[in-house]
């Protein structure tokens, strides 16, 4: 393989990983339904990879994906709903704190997958659910504070449930077979937008929401840069990385979005809340390492 292909690789895996960590600074300056958000993302995202899909002629298998259709639909499902709860906590509390509870989805993976993958559970990964655990505890301020309360602790939880429903769209994807990246993407955006439209329909008031240009064109960026073209990046950069080297890459997300918010929010987490963060993301990172080692590489849609 030569260097120059490898090195660009992983250019686009970091790239899609930034990409990914600035989608929660874009959903605070968008002013419109979480289940919009979400549908408009699944929506643009499937149709720009359904056009990439076909200008590069990536292989798209009708029959494979009609064998495996109900369960590309029940992730399709819980993918959507993941969404949506994700945009939720990014409204409720800081971008920070929603992308460090996301990132708790590995440690929920670590503690059912010798129930549902019958995989068993090591010290190395019971220390690692444990280490993260105790992140959380204190990025939810419990040490310094009590009990979250309020808008934060609305948050917290949404965040939460967000990272269980993206654990449940990571196993399940571990029951899909001989489906290309790109085809069960493909289909799972499809299906989250089906699945979205009823919810947003009679759920959701978008009547009051001022489409201005500001809004369509961030709309449109959510969907085309955030969904499609990163997906795409990051599909094409697993074709010549290792499933390790993506594991770590995927950090750069959480990573990214803490500086981000910073930054540009200026929303900072205390002491014990980057501490928290820390021992989040490196005993998360070295879990998930764990799974990559037995051949867990990480598919699917990731953000």
């Amino acid at each position: 393989m030569k260097k120059t292909e490898r090195l660009g690789a992983y250019v686009s895996l970091c790239a899609s990983m930034l990409i990914f960590g600035s989608i929660g600074i874009f959903r605070k300056y968008l002013p419109v339904p979480s289940g919009f958000l979400a549908l408009s993302r699944a929506v643009i995202g499937a149709l720009f990879l359904g056009i990439f899909i076909f200008i590069f002629k990536k292989s798209f298998s009708m029959q494979t994906v009609r064998r495996n259709l109900l369960k590309l639909c029940i992730s399709g499902a819980l993918l959507g709903i993941n969404w949506i709860l994700l945009f939720e906590a990014y409204e409720h509390t800081s971008v920070s704190v929603a992308t460090l509870c996301y990132y708790m989805a590995p440690v929920f993976i670590i503690i059912v997958s010798p129930f549902i993958l019958k995989e068993r559970l090591t010290l190395k990964k019971a220390i690692c659910a444990a280490g993260s655990l105790f992140g959380m505890v204190l990025v939810s301020g419990v040490i310094t504070g009590g009990l979250p309360e309020g808008e934060n602790f609305t948050g917290i939880m949404l965040g939460l449930a967000s990272a269980v429903f993206y654990a449940s769209v990571v196993i399940m994807n571990k029951k899909l077979f001989e489906l290309s990246p790109y085809d069960k993407t493909f289909v799972q955006l499809a299906a989250a937008a089906v699945v979205m439209i009823p919810y947003v329909i009679f759920a959701e008031d978008v009547s009051s929401v001022d489409f201005n240009i500001t809004t369509v064109v961030m709309l449109a960026v959510v969907g085309v840069i955030h969904t499609g073209i990163a997906y795409a990046l990051y599909f094409g950069a697993l074709r010549v990385t290792s499933a390790q080297s993506a594991a770590l890459c995927s950090y750069i997300d959480p990573a990214s979005a803490l500086v981000l918010s910073a930054v540009i929010l200026e929303e900072r987490l205390d002491v014990y809340g980057m501490i928290g963060a820390a021992l989040i993301l490196a005993f998360a990172a070295l879990g998930e390492l764990s799974f990559k080692k037995k051949g867990f590489a990480k598919e699917g849609t990731d953000e």
